[in-house]
């Protein structure tokens, strides 16, 4: 079996990203800086960027290169807003909470564009909306009515019934849906290198392959240590996501992580690239383990959905995404699939990211649940400010949670995967 972790460098995205990848500083160990940021994904880099900007001596360390994990494999796709709907952030936080976090997360994706436009980051972006598909009857009219809150206050949404829906996206499997025209796409490891080139132009000292191999408090400073020496910093901000390790202890055990499988075809010819997903738009279906599609910049169609459990890809679920792809847009059936890679999806029990501070001026943003781009990005935004100005974000602050039998419930989600994909394959996952 292949390794996920491997099979970063197979990715479509590894293989066309105009960005260059970012030269890192020299390591000087001994040094003390406002704040040490672990990790060189989305929230790392972001987090970077808008600490640097507001004045703080700043140092970035990853682990292997920016981009590595989850921010360079994802599908691309920049969706603003929660699992939770409008009326739900109000129910759960109250009226005024809740309809600051919906405007913030809402306008999440005017973050990441703005971001792009400001720094000139080239990473072939297309803002033509995200569609999410009702795979069934039932689906329909609770995705609709996401879509008619969302317009209530003011986003330029669509509603879709069954013929719109397939003159958008090239096939017949969905039963309608909405279009969320905030949304739009994106390459994902341009777009994490290009923060990360803006970062370090604002000031911000990068290290890679410069894994934290220990942190401890030391009086008011924080000590991490990696292979090539120690920095200290008065704080300290995690973004791991799906690679969360045992460096602060309990982190891991709050999150399920699942792989990501992504496919892309070799570059369509003239009329399939016309009729299946045109013009940059994205979509993403209601089941539990949806699949996801686009369209990348050079005409290929790049096909995602949930894989195995632990680092190990396996070949069945790489041939049964290709035989979803296949059944959701038959005429792709004669093309090769030329790319195949993974990476880590952190889930949280709730849906929802969460902020930690497990420790003093120790700041984690974690659990994107798929949607890491334009959340990630704001995450990181969010952290910095904490960090440097105490400034609290919509979402509260929590402790750390372990999820109960947490060890146990990795072999239930490897079945609950293998159950989803063989009801998928037998036609009853409608």
């Amino acid at each position: 079996m292949v390794s996920s972790a491997d099979s970063a460098k197979n990715s479509l995205w590894a293989q066309t990203a105009k960005e260059p990848a970012v030269a890192a500083d020299p390591f000087r160990a001994d040094q003390t800086y406002d704040l040490a940021i672990i990790g060189g994904g989305i929230t790392g880099t972001s987090a970077a960027l808008a600490a640097a900007e507001q004045g703080a001596r700043v140092v970035q360390l990853e682990a292997r290169h920016i981009g590595w994990g989850g921010s360079g494999r994802n599908g691309g796709q920049v969706i603003p807003g929660l699992k939770l709907d409008p009326s739900e952030m109000r129910a759960a936080y109250g009226e005024k909470a809740g309809a600051r976090l919906t405007a913030e997360v809402g306008g999440n994706a005017d973050l990441v564009f703005s971001l792009i436009e400001k720094h000139k980051i080239s990473c072939d972006t297309a803002r033509s909306g995200w569609i999410q598909a009702a795979h069934a009857p039932t689906a329909l009219g609770r995705v609709q009515q996401r879509g008619r809150e969302w317009a209530e206050l003011g986003a330029p949404v669509e509603m879709l019934d069954k013929p719109a829906l397939e003159a958008l996206t090239g096939t017949s499997r969905y039963y309608g849906g909405w279009r969320d025209k905030r949304a739009g796409t994106l390459q994902p490891l341009a777009y994490t290198r290009g923060l990360a080139r803006a970062a370090k132009q604002t000031g911000v000292v990068l290290h890679e392959d410069a894994a934290v191999r220990g942190l401890r408090r030391d009086g008011t400073l924080w000590r991490l240590a990696t292979a090539h020496g120690e920095v200290a910093a008065k704080k300290v901000v995690l973004g791991p996501d799906g690679y969360a390790d045992p460096l602060v202890r309990g982190l891991a055990q709050t999150l399920i992580c699942v792989q990501s499988a992504i496919v892309a075809t070799e570059p369509m010819p003239a009329e399939l690239r016309a009729a299946i997903m045109p013009g940059g738009i994205c979509a993403s279906e209601t089941r539990r383990l949806a699949f996801y599609f686009r369209q990348s910049p050079d005409g290929r169609l790049v096909f995602g959905g949930r894989g195995a459990a632990g680092d190990k890809e396996k070949a069945s679920f790489h041939r049964a995404l290709v035989e979803a792809m296949h059944r959701i847009f038959p005429a792709t059936r004669p093309l090769a699939v030329s790319h195949r890679w993974s990476g880590q999806v952190a889930l949280t029990l709730d849906g929802l990211p969460h902020i930690h501070e497990p420790q003093p001026q120790m700041y984690i943003g974690i659990g994107y649940n798929g949607r890491g781009v334009a959340m990630g990005t704001l995450m990181g935004r969010w952290l910095a400010a904490l960090a440097l100005q105490g400034a609290q974000p919509p979402l509260p602050v929590t402790p750390l949670s372990p999820i109960p039998l947490h060890q146990f419930r990795m072999p239930g989600v490897q079945a609950g995967i293998a159950w989803a994909w063989l009801r998928d394959r037998m036609g009853f996952a409608e």
